[in-house]
């Protein structure tokens, strides 16, 4: 069983930044590939971006090109997430999800383990 922690979020304005990161109890943490999803209030939980652990590529969803970066530190068991030029639309619930495979990681389905999440609010 994989533990993961999120951490960082918080009330911003927009424009602002923000680094997410998310902690791993796993040793193993560098065979999983791990992912960022969203969720606003009323909305379906939604695929922001994945770092594949084979080979670190990484694939963002359209609404996170150009403004959020993926990376992770394998020596930390950490993942991160840094969020740039920040919207009101990117209010929610962010999750972090581990997983075993290195592809269709755009979908809830391919995690495995899920963190409990953070909220991160944009204010206009």
């Amino acid at each position: 069983q994989v533990q993961l922690v999120e951490s960082g979020g918080g009330l911003v304005q927009a424009g602002d930044s923000l680094r997410l990161s998310c902690a791993a109890s796993d040793r193993t943490f560098n065979s999983y590939s791990m992912g960022w999803f969203r969720q606003a209030p009323g909305k379906e939980r939604e695929f922001v971006a994945a770092i594949k652990w084979s080979d670190g590529n990484t694939y963002y969803a359209d609404s996170a090109k150009g403004r959020f970066t993926i990376s992770r530190d394998n020596a930390k068991n950490t993942v991160y997430l840094q969020m740039n030029s920040l919207k009101p639309e990117d209010t929610a619930v962010y999750y972090c999800a581990a997983s075993f495979k290195i592809q269709d990681l755009a979908v809830r389905t391919s995690y495995r383990y899920w963190g409990q999440g953070t909220q991160v609010t944009v204010s206009s």
